[in-house]
C-alpha cells in the first residue's frame, strides 16, 4: 500500500509520565506511567527505522549502542544510531552526551561500577526544539522532564552501563567494548534547503527532514518513508493523519497538510531524495 497508518503501542516505564503530550491520552488515574509510544509491533526487526515518543519524568540509564559492524559480530541485524527532537522540556532538563574528557576503557568500567560515571558525562541543558544526533557508540542518558521524538535504526540493543543503583542488569563488558571514549562531536546538518524544508540529518544511516508544509515525495523502489506529524493534520494516498500518529509512505505521493503543520519525515539512506 502507498500509505499505512501505524498502530501505536504504549510502553509502561518506571521513569515515564502520566501526563503525556497533545495527541496522546493521559494515563487514567491509578495507571502505570507511560515512558514510550512505539509506532510498530515491538520486537519486529524488519523495518529499517523505528519511531518512538519518549515521556520522561526521571533520568534514563547511562547506556550505549553498538554500530552495524559490532552488531553483526554479535549476530544482531543492525546497530543503533538515533536522534532526538525535543518537544517539551522543563527548565532543568538535560541530556548526557559523551564524556567531558577522553577516558580509558578501564576508567569507564570502574566509574560505571562505583557510580562516578555520572560526573564524567557532559550533561547538556535542553530546551524545546533542540535536536541531537546520537551515533552508535555514544555514551548517553536522557534526562527527566522531556518529551522527545526518537528516530532510530530499528534495534533495541542497549548496553546499560549505570542505572543509579537500581537492580536492573548492567552490560559492562559489551558496553565498554563498543563505547566511544572521547567527547561527543555534534553532527552538522545541512539546515534549511528551501522554504519550509529543513534537513536535520543526512546519513549515514537515515535522512530526517522537518517540514512546515505538505510536500510531494518520490521514494526509490524498496524504500519506506515515515511521516511523523508533530502538529497539524492532513492526508496522503487517501489515508488521513493527525498529530500523535505515524504513517509510512512508499512510491511517489503528495503529502497534504493543513495550515500550521509541523512534520518530520524520515527514510533510510545516506542522502536526501
Amino acid at each position: 500500500m502507498p500509505a499505512t497508518k501505524l498502530h501505536t503501542h504504549r510502553v509502561e516505564k518506571p521513569w515515564g509520565r502520566r501526563t503525556l503530550f497533545p495527541g496522546f491520552e493521559d494515563v487514567a488515574p491509578g495507571g502505570e506511567p507511560i515512558g514510550e509510544v512505539w509506532f510498530q509491533e515491538p520486537g519486529d526487526p524488519t523495518p529499517d527505522l523505528l519511531i518512538k515518543y519518549l515521556f520522561t519524568a526521571e533520568k534514563l540509564s547511562v547506556q550505549v549502542h553498538p554500530d552495524d559492524e559490532q552488531a553483526h559480530q554479535r549476530g544482531l541485524p543492525r546497530g543503533k544510531d538515533e536522534c532526538w527532537t525535543v518537544l517539551t522540556a522543563e527548565a532543568d532538563s538535560t541530556i548526557a552526551l559523551g564524556p567531558k574528557a577522553p577516558m580509558t576503557a578501564d576508567q569507564l568500567r570502574a566509574d560505571a561500577q562505583d557510580g562516578s560515571i555520572e560526573n564524567d558525562l557532559d550533561w547538556v541543558p535542553i530546551k524545546v526544539d533542540d535536536f541531537y544526533y546520537c551515533p552508535s557508540g555514544t555514551i548517553h542518558a536522557i534526562g527527566g522532564g522531556l518529551t522527545v521524538i526518537e528516530i532510530q535504526q530499528n534495534s533495541e540493543t542497549t548496553y546499560r552501563l549505570y542505572d543509579y543503583g537500581s537492580d536492573r542488569e548492567l552490560h559492562l563488558k559489551d558496553g565498554v567494548d563498543v563505547a566511544d571514549l572521547t567527547p561527543y562531536q555534534p553532527v552538522t546538518s545541512p539546515g534549511e534547503v528551501e522554504p519550509g524544508r529543513t534537513i536535520k540529518v543526512e546519513g549515514p544511516k537515515f535522512v530526517l527532514e522537518r517540514w512546515s508544509t505538505g510536500r510531494s515525495v518520490s521514494l526509490p523502489e524498496g524504500t519506506t518513508g515515515w511521516l511523523v506529524p508533530i502538529k497539524g493534520a492532513g492526508q496522503v494516498a487517501g489515508v488521513e493523519w493527525k498529530a500523535g500518529e505515524c504513517v509510512t509512505v512508499t512510491g511517489s505521493e503528495t503529502i497534504e497538510a493543513g495550515e500550521g503543520a509541523d512534520l518530520l519525515f524520515a527514510y533510510p539512506g545516506t542522502r536526501r531524495i
